[in-house]
């Protein structure tokens, strides 16, 4: 096992170092090798090695037995190398990070926000997609000052509080020492800087709110609540730092037919009862055409149908969903005696049985017809 230094010769101090010395350069040491700041292989250890040293040197008690006895004595107290941890740091993380996090530079690039705009579209624009363009308000670098917030020919002034840092250091007295806090500078709200002469345009912020035109790409087979990205077109960035991104908040509008359901589209059907009994072939309108489709014979009514690969295109993927079809027998309307009569007999039904009015059913089927051919 190694021989444990010199504690004094630890801290480069010598034996008639005041105690602001002595903290003076444990402050110093404790942050050049603090491991969050350097990555070299023995720093963890000499950070040991120095906080082991400032908790003797720094109380007037062990000190004097360190000075009386060095390391030999058992009952200094001052908890061997293994003992020293990372905590109880508050002056130096206060003092040199903030607070326990790194010190943010004001005048560093900052990356603009994200926005969010909510987009209403067809649903066969969903399923087809489309390109489009959209107005999106947003905060941009001002043009008049490029973005310093300074009259043209004036610069800003390095802020005379923080000298330039956007943070005020506040020293308390506690039980445990004198604790360095910081805090946002009062005096230039954190930016660091002073502008004297303001921007006309706008008014020292550096940043103007625009209406941007831009263009959208909708891919085919989006659904409704997705969303498209579109990188660097959000806010701007602050100090030459990068913009946010948009998002597009897809909301699709619901067809008089067609219904979705992921990638496979579902569609009702009405068929007569002479079709659902002795069976047909018919034609069933899809997402791009009509397709003829076989009604087998004695079908019963709710019977679902499948046409593969006549659904929504697979946004990430290859191929298309499918489209089900749903037949609905309806009884049929504007009938002869001699139908009528046939059907008595097939149904074994006396004369006296009434027959339902269906014209909502035929109002159906030419509601369909017409809306596939155009009309």
């Amino acid at each position: 096992m190694a021989e444990k230094r010199d504690y004094y010769e630890v801290l480069g101090v010598g034996k008639d170092a005041s105690g602001e010395d002595i903290k003076k350069a444990y402050r110093k040491l404790a942050r050049q090798y603090h491991p969050d700041v350097n990555k070299a292989a023995d720093a963890e250890d000499k950070f040991k090695e120095v906080k082991e040293a400032y908790d003797v040197l720094s109380d007037d008690g062990k000190r004097a037995t360190y000075d009386r006895y060095g390391h030999v004595d058992p009952n200094q107290g001052m908890g061997g190398a293994g003992g020293a941890d990372f905590g109880g740091f508050g002056d130096i993380f206060d003092m040199f990070f903030g607070g326990g996090g790194r010190q943010r530079d004001p005048n560093a690039p900052q990356r603009g926000k994200d926005l969010q705009y909510t987009m209403t579209i067809e649903f066969k624009e969903a399923v087809f997609g489309k390109e489009t363009e959209v107005t999106i308000p947003r905060e941009e670098s001002c043009d008049t000052c490029h973005g310093t917030g300074a009259k043209p020919g004036t610069s800003p002034k390095v802020c005379s509080t923080c000298h330039g840092t956007g943070q005020q250091e506040v020293v308390q007295n506690t039980p445990f020492g004198r604790i360095a806090n910081r805090r946002v500078c009062q005096t230039c709200r954190g930016t660091g800087k002073i502008i004297v002469d303001k921007c006309g345009t706008c008014h020292g912020d550096g940043r103007v709110r625009k209406q941007r035109r831009i263009k959208v790409n909708i891919p085919a087979g989006v659904d409704d609540g997705q969303q498209i990205r579109i990188s660097g077109e959000g806010e701007g960035g602050r100090n030459g730092g990068p913009a946010g991104d948009l998002y597009i908040v897809l909301r699709v509008k619901s067809h008089e037919y067609f219904d979705r359901e992921g990638d496979d589209i579902y569609l009702e059907v009405p068929i007569t009862f002479a079709q659902a009994a002795l069976g047909d072939e018919i034609e069933v309108p899809t997402l791009t055409e009509r397709v003829k489709m076989k009604i087998p014979a004695g079908t019963q009514t709710g019977k679902y149908f499948r046409l593969k690969g006549k659904g929504v295109p697979k946004l990430r993927g290859i191929g298309n969903g499918d489209q089900h079809v749903k037949v609905t027998v309806v009884t049929p309307t504007n009938l002869t005696e001699e139908q009528k009569e046939l059907l008595r007999q097939f149904g074994g039904l006396s004369s006296s049985t009434p027959a339902n009015n269906e014209e909502h059913h035929e109002s159906i089927f030419e509601r369909m017809k017409k809306a596939f051919r155009g009309e």
